[in-house]
């Protein structure tokens, strides 16, 4: 399963200490919406949580709450 690494180009944008936070976000989001979610859902996830850590968000729960918060805005629309 891919991390969020995976989706940081380039990869060397965020210090270890930031990707190790941005990593728990995303396992924390993607455990919230069941382990087998399909690509599309964690792409929305990985590419909210990267960028409020661009912004300069560094709480692992508000990256996941927002990266949520993300994924049902966009559930709405379809």
């Amino acid at each position: 399963m891919p991390t969020i690494t995976d989706f940081i180009e380039p990869a060397a944008a965020f210090d270890p200490e930031v990707i190790s936070v941005m990593g728990e976000a995303y396992e924390r989001a993607l455990k919230s919406c069941g382990v087998t979610s399909p690509t599309s859902v964690r792409e929305v996830i990985a590419t909210r949580i990267i960028s409020m850590a661009r912004a300069g968000e560094r709480d692992p729960i508000k990256l996941c709450a927002e990266s949520l918060a993300a994924l049902n805005g966009s559930a709405d629309r379809a």
